[in-house]
């Protein structure tokens, strides 16, 4: 009798532990993924490039696949998911900016080539307004996206290539306005570079958020049928 009180008590004690989270290969795969391309978009961005007539900045890539990540996650995951890998994207966003602001602070050393030096903080630095402009414009926009996304999914169910697209329309159109609006509204006039910001990011929209999303949801299945599951 003893023996089976014991065995019930370390039954119940087993129930009560706590048990390790898991989470799927597509998730931690997408996730680490989706962490690099919040801190690599704002490096990017300090680049120009000519698409056609149009002149947009080169962090316009990264935040597509954003975009992208998060669409295939709320398909694979649902929308809560998607959510808090946008919501986690925060840290390292926030944690690159604070370390860059680190890494500024502290002298260069003396035998750093003073070129090598103004080029770095040419591309590294930035304003405020910029700062905030950018962790403004990634919460609204990546939020809308998969709220857009998994509303258009509960109303239309298939049709995944027209969800993502309107989906990453939308929500890019609203990161342009937020972004272009608070880092450089009163410096000079924004009109034409939001125009042209927005038309851009609207005709990559269409062209390669859908079949990219295709892709990335037929990667994480794969890979949720042939990995294990990370605790």
């Amino acid at each position: 009798m003893t023996s089976e009180v014991q065995a019930a008590a370390a039954a119940s004690e087993a129930a009560s532990a706590p048990q390790p989270s898991i989470i799927s290969p597509s998730l931690f795969a997408f996730g680490i993924f989706y962490g690099g391309m919040v801190c690599i978009a704002g490096v990017l961005g300090n680049k120009q490039v000519a698409l056609g007539p149009l002149a947009v900045e080169a962090g316009i890539f990264a935040f597509l696949m954003l975009v992208i990540t998060s669409s295939a996650v709320a398909e694979l995951h649902g929308r809560a998911t998607a959510n808090k890998l946008v919501l986690i994207g925060f840290v390292p966003l926030i944690a690159s900016l604070l370390l860059t602001l680190l890494v500024l602070g502290i002298p260069a050393a003396r035998d750093m080539a003073p070129e090598r030096l103004s080029a770095f903080e040419t591309v590294m630095g930035g304003t405020p307004r910029i700062w905030l402009g950018g962790i403004l414009a990634y919460g609204t926009s990546q939020t809308l996206n998969v709220t857009i996304f998994s509303r258009l999914k509960s109303a239309s169910g298939r049709l995944l290539w027209l969800r993502s697209a309107v989906a990453s329309v939308l929500s890019q159109i609203v990161d342009t306005l937020i972004f272009i609006t608070v880092a450089f509204y009163g410096v000079f006039p924004i009109t034409e570079l939001m125009l042209g910001q927005m038309l851009a990011k609207v005709v990559l929209s269409l062209i390669l958020v859908p079949p990219l999303v295709y892709l990335f949801v037929a990667l994480g299945r794969r890979l949720d049928q042939s990995g294990p599951e990370v605790a």
